[in-house]
């Protein structure tokens, strides 16, 4: 059964199903779509939260499903580290602006005018995109076609940029799975020579235990080898114990 959309509604949410690279045709519900742009700054009762909320479960799926289908070589933890890139708020803004996304979503004139939280909104609404697509045809077939291209042009950056390896997120989802816990970071400065590679030295610590340790030219540079350290033998060990194991 076909939603009575606004005939200016409906041609504007069919051109950015075609920028998708979907046809009209394609079992596309266009309520849901509708409400996917919808902000709760423009309607407390008709939003995008609940279709955010599901994309955003239907956005690591999709991801993670990328990633072992085409690079099955890929280690585990290289993988989750990828993922985290992959489905970041950062990168959902960026695939959001590149299809306008701006321009067909539904906000208060407030929300509008508040740009602090411009890139937020965008991630949010392209989520639940995600989830309106998703629902539409109950799998992946509206979703992956397109996403795809940009989850392999992405992760191909990161590869030939390991800097951009979120090792840091991946561990701290890792430990919040396991116990609600986040891992703890214990930097010190072992050279006062600026531009030393080895100027800072870090400790990740899980649950009162050292699990990695790395050095770095910065802070954030020594605790992402650190964390790059401890995330496969703590996610070998945390395996074995199953999410109400203890490491004591």
């Amino acid at each position: 059964m076909a939603y009575d959309l606004d005939p200016r509604r409906q041609r504007e949410l069919t051109r950015l199903v075609e920028k998708l690279g979907l046809s009209e045709g394609q079992r596309v519900q266009w309520q849901l779509l509708d409400q996917a742009l919808s902000d709760i700054s423009a309607s407390p009762g008709y939003n995008n939260q609940q279709l955010e909320f599901l994309g955003d479960a239907v956005l690591r799926l999709a991801a993670a499903e990328f990633l072992r289908e085409a690079h099955p070589q890929m280690a585990v933890g290289e993988m989750a580290a990828v993922r985290s890139q992959l489905v970041s708020d950062r990168t959902l803004a960026a695939l959001a602006a590149r299809y306008g996304l701006e321009q067909y979503l539904w906000l208060s004139a407030s929300a509008s005018s508040d740009k602090a939280g411009h890139a937020s909104r965008l991630a949010d609404a392209f989520e639940a995109v995600l989830g309106a697509l998703y629902l539409s045809t109950q799998d992946f077939q509206l979703i992956r076609p397109w996403l795809d291209l940009h989850f392999e042009q992405l992760t191909q950056q990161i590869q030939q940029d390991p800097a951009r390896h979120n090792y840091k997120a991946a561990l701290q989802e890792l430990t919040q799975a396991h116990h609600k816990q986040l891992p703890a970071y214990r930097v010190t400065e072992i050279s006062q020579r600026h531009g030393d590679p080895e100027r800072f030295q870090a400790e990740v610590w899980y649950q009162e235990q050292v699990w990695g340790q790395g050095k770095g030219p910065s802070i954030k540079q020594a605790e992402h080898v650190a964390a790059r350290a401890a995330y496969d033998p703590l996610k070998a060990l945390l395996g074995k114990l199953g999410s109400k194991g203890s490491l004591k």
